[in-house]
């Protein structure tokens, strides 16, 4: 116990965030800036003096459309993977043998291993201790389905509508393509590579036989490197009016960017209370409350920025070496551009042999009502004939999180438990990683 707190407070004493001096989210809206300046979509070849001074105006015409969807875009891109920074899995809040006191004496609740990141309704037992710690590894591979190396982004120019615009250009000028240089359009493509790293130290105590309460503190790592490649996809004409490098007879219409960075730090810091309704030699009930406070820097994708309150009720049972449990809940999260969601998780563990156990947990996060960040809808374009330009190749679609967990317990004879587990996607919403990986370590005393 000593020895896990002074791990404990050592790695809290090295938490503060470590990154270069760009904070990650910035690091991100850099992807959308290329050559001087510092506004996204802004095209220094146009607005060079050495070019005319009908061209030179050009220079800014996009930043408007990155103002309104990127800003979405980037949003929704930072908004993902903080949130599954902050969803990192926590292990159970009991685990190995429990017990209750009758008559004073300690007689055992369960005889299988616990699962690793469901709950069942057993709690320790009054001053018994779990203490662990695990390693959770996250390469991200997709958002909405869509490859992380293959996002597609379009923006397009501000429509153009002043004081004798309609006499100059001959149209309504309220509409987009009149001006015909509104149809040029910037299509972006993003290559992301996203790794998160997370060391989570938890603790729990048999406050009394019937009330576990814990805490869970993760050290979170997440690595970005990313490319952007931009292409000014002109609608015609003899010179381009559009462009990043170059002169209007000679331009230069592609450019790329590329960003690196890392950061380290305190994640989003869990208090948890479980509360035992019924135990029993077979079924069991309990309630968990956990609330995951805003300790992670969000800037640096080190947690989600605001509070998240969980609530689970659980039911388990224990037939032998065999424990299945079943938890249903809500997630509520207190920042306006994040949903909230209903949990629902069925699994079971089971002793495969006096020194291994099995877990197996279909967990799932169901969101609550519609999106709160909404990917932009397709630009139409009325002139000088009608078409849709899509902004994104990401859907707008519910994210839905369901996962399978398969994990293995290795008892030892000093009484410390390995414990290794996978996480697989098994559907498409949110930010996803092909399987995340989770080794660890528990003692309980």
């Amino acid at each position: 116990m000593h020895r896990f707190v002074l791990i404990l407070v050592g790695a809290l004493a090295f938490a503060s965030p470590l990154q270069a001096q760009q904070r990650l989210r910035d690091r991100i809206a850099q992807l959308f800036i290329f050559g001087e300046g510092e506004d996204p979509l802004f095209l220094a070849g146009t607005a060079d003096p050495n070019n005319p001074a009908s061209i030179q105006a050009h220079g800014a015409h996009f930043i408007p459309s990155a103002v309104d969807n990127n800003s979405t875009l980037i949003g929704f891109l930072t908004n993902a993977v903080s949130l599954n920074v902050a969803n990192i899995p926590i292990s159970a809040t009991s685990s190995g043998q429990t017990f209750r006191f009758v008559g004073g004496v300690p007689v055992a609740t369960s005889a299988s291993p616990g699962p690793v990141f469901g709950e069942r309704a057993q709690t320790l037992g009054r001053g018994r201790v779990l203490v662990g710690t695990n390693v959770n590894v996250f390469h991200f591979t997709s958002v909405r389905g869509v490859s992380l190396d293959d996002v597609q982004l379009n923006f397009t120019h501000a429509n153009a509508d002043f004081d004798g615009c309609d006499t100059i250009f001959g149209g309504d000028c309220t509409l987009q393509g009149i001006p015909t240089l509104e149809n040029d359009f910037i299509q972006l493509d993003l290559d992301m590579n996203l790794d998160v790293r997370s060391v989570m130290f938890a603790l729990s105590y048999g406050l009394f036989d019937w009330a576990d309460i814990g805490v869970a503190v993760p050290i979170v790592t997440t690595s970005l490197r990313a490319t952007s490649s931009a292409q000014v996809v002109p609608f015609g004409g003899p010179s381009a009016t559009h462009f990043f490098t170059g002169t209007p007879s000679n331009p230069n219409l592609f450019a790329t960017r590329s960003i690196d960075g890392t950061a380290t730090g305190l994640g989003d810091v869990a208090a948890r209370l479980k509360v035992a309704v019924r135990q029993s030699g077979r079924a069991n009930v309990a309630l968990l409350g956990d609330v995951r406070f805003a300790t992670g820097s969000a800037e640096d994708l080190l947690g989600s920025g605001s509070t998240a309150i969980r609530g689970l009720g659980i039911v388990s049972a224990q037939l032998d070496d065999f424990s299945p449990h079943i938890n249903v809940g809500y997630l509520h999260r207190t920042d306006s551009l994040q949903t909230d969601a209903m949990l629902a998780t069925i699994g079971f563990d089971k002793l495969l042999a006096p020194w291994v156990g099995f877990a197996a947990d279909l967990i799932s996060e169901l969101q609550v009502g519609e999106n709160a960040l909404t990917i932009p809808k397709p630009l139409r374009v009325d002139k000088p004939f009608r078409r849709l330009i899509p902004l994104t190749n990401i859907p707008n679609s519910r994210d839905d999180i369901i996962n399978g967990a398969f994990g293995l317990k290795f008892l030892t004879s000093s009484g410390l438990t390995i414990v290794t587990n996978s996480l697989i996607p098994l559907n498409r919403g949110g930010l996803r990683a092909t399987v995340a990986w989770t080794v660890g370590l528990e003692y309980n005393f």
